[in-house]
């Protein structure tokens, strides 16, 4: 019996280590790669240009990148032009794995775990897409080679955004969305707004393209990303069809499938209505949950396309002029789901969902300024103090961008740093194509004068306050995991920098604790719950730290 279980073990390990050698060494077809013109002329250090393709800086920080012609051209231009921000997110996205995995072994062995999960991912993707990440990948870093090669490399960081939930489950992604029109708008058109929220440290929010793509097929559109990113989080096309995306409970995948971001970038590519973007996304198998947020300028409408590796949904409001989504489904496809009821119960997305349908509803006359005006609000239900940086609020102060549509105008705002409180940048998606089909353009093609202003929050001492505690917030939560002696004033500090917020109270609970000053961590505790906490788990967590600060006494 011992015999044959390890048989089947060797056998087990045998094909899956061929499964991996097969994804790491498959390439998509690059004929007509050495005919691809890669001449990068650099006019300045805000503007490049690559034949008809090219990048410029605006002054709000905000990279503006045009691409036209096929799959490989765009890519390689993609690559070409974008490469110094390409490097910029890798060494991000590495230095952030080499935190969180300080030890040479473990990340040894992750890059074989991450190898063996992505194995099939490659038989998932578009060959059409595989060509635009060959082309683009060309500009990837050397150094980062013994981890991947760079096309699989590249491959890989489009399944992040998946990854990155289905660990927190992991919620590094908390994002929140609507879609108001008719009543609800101060001219009936449909309008959207969204907050994308994901989080891998402040150098990977650092620098941000707003893309404009004229593909060979399909329809010209625009996407807020970053470098390397061909997938879509956020986007526009022609036809006034915008995406956007929001996780979902997921259990833990055991394989890779089709990237979240490359369905929402083919449903923005090929879907001229809501009907044909319900059939991309019904047709592609993913490995995580999400909810994708879909607008039609034309149909003056918006839906969510419920997706999961074994179910599918749609959501479509009926006799209501707005749509709201957080993490949660809400379509019939989903009402049994326990994961899904469980997200409900026990996260910080039903509180989310109640907090932007309490602020859209009492909105009047929803318009592009007041969007943004909802998607910076940091209160919580019934205008609550929740403290600054709480998962519970609209704007959890870490958002990689918001962004807002009006899709039957074609128009677009896009956020500048910090996170969604900088300015809000407009863009005229005809007339921006139309520029930059007629020539290179040495400037901003924004739409200037229809730019909404920076929050006044950032320039006042509570911003100051906020950004000094995430910095002191991540050093105590470094040092109570080594076990470094914490001074009791940085329990003090943490609570005058933040002191609505639940979890300065805890961590100051925490340095108590572990300086055995048992009386002061129950107080700093109770204190902490009194206040608006994030999650079920997180409740329990206080509870278990405060009875444990009592058995101390």
């Amino acid at each position: 019996m011992r015999t044959s279980f390890l048989l089947i073990l060797i056998i087990f390990f045998f094909l899956a280590s061929c499964g991996v050698k097969k994804s790491l060494q498959q390439r998509p077809d690059i004929s007509g790669i050495e005919k691809i013109d890669t001449t990068r002329i650099k006019h300045s250090e805000t503007f490049y240009s690559l034949g008809e393709n090219q990048l410029y800086q605006n002054e709000q920080g905000i990279w503006e990148l045009y691409l036209e012609g096929d799959a490989l051209e765009r890519g390689v231009a993609n690559g070409n032009l974008t490469r110094e921000l390409i490097h910029h997110q890798e060494i991000a996205f590495m230095n952030k794995l080499q935190e969180m995995v300080p030890s040479e072994n473990y990340r040894g062995f992750l890059k074989s775990v991450v190898s063996w999960f992505n194995r099939k991912m490659y038989l998932h993707v578009p060959e059409e897409y595989k060509e635009e990440i060959y082309g683009v990948s060309r500009y990837g870093l050397k150094r980062y080679e013994d981890f991947a090669p760079a096309y699989v490399r590249m491959l890989y960081f489009h399944g992040a955004h998946d990854i990155g939930h289905a660990l927190q489950d992991l919620m590094l992604v908390g994002c929140t969305s609507f879609a108001a029109w008719d009543s609800k708008t101060d001219d009936g058109e449909l309008l959207l707004g969204r907050n994308f929220d994901f989080y891998a440290g402040d150098e990977f929010g650092d620098q941000k393209i707003a893309a404009f793509v004229n593909p060979d097929s399909g329809h010209k559109f625009m996407m807020y990303t970053w470098g390397g990113m061909i997938g879509a989080v956020s986007g526009m096309n022609e036809k006034g069809i915008t995406v956007t995306i929001n996780a979902g409970k997921s259990k833990m995948p055991l394989m890779a499938k089709t990237p979240i971001s490359l369905v929402a970038r083919e449903i923005l590519q090929y879907a001229s209505n809501t009907v044909e973007a319900i059939e991309i996304a019904k047709k592609r198998e993913v490995f995580v949950s999400e909810s994708i947020m879909v607008g039609s300028g034309d149909e003056k409408k918006a839906i969510l396309i419920e997706v999961s590796p074994s179910n599918f949904g749609v959501y479509e409001v009926q006799n209501s002029d707005q749509l709201i989504c957080s993490n949660h489904f809400q379509s019939d496809a989903y009402l049994n789901d326990h994961r899904n009821l469980e997200t409900i119960e026990e996260s910080h997305s039903k509180y989310r969902f109640d907090r932007m349908q309490e602020l859209v509803s009492n909105t009047e006359k929803l318009n592009p300024k007041k969007a943004v005006a909802v998607l910076r609000n940091m209160k919580g239900i019934n205008d609550e103090d929740l403290g600054y940086g709480n998962e519970k609020a609209i704007n959890q102060l870490l958002a990689h961008h918001g962004i807002v549509f009006k899709p039957e105008e074609r128009k677009v705002w896009v956020s500048s740093n910090p996170y969604q409180m900088g300015e809000f940048v407009a863009y005229d998606l005809d007339e921006v194509f139309a520029r930059f089909e007629k020539r290179l353009v040495a400037e901003s093609v924004a739409d200037v004068e229809n730019n909404i202003p920076e929050s006044d929050f950032i320039e006042m001492k509570a911003f100051q306050n906020y950004e000094e505690f995430r910095k002191l917030e991540r050093d105590v939560k470094e040092q109570l995991i080594n076990k470094i002696s914490i001074s009791e004033e940085k329990a003090q500090s943490l609570i005058q920098l933040n002191p609505d917020f639940w979890e300065a109270w805890y961590l100051a609970g925490k340095i108590y604790y572990s300086n055995e000053d048992y009386k002061n961590a129950v107080i700093h505790f109770k204190q902490a719950k009194k206040r608006e906490v994030t999650t079920r788990p997180d409740i329990e967590m206080i509870e278990k730290m405060i009875k444990k600060s009592y058995r101390k006494l």
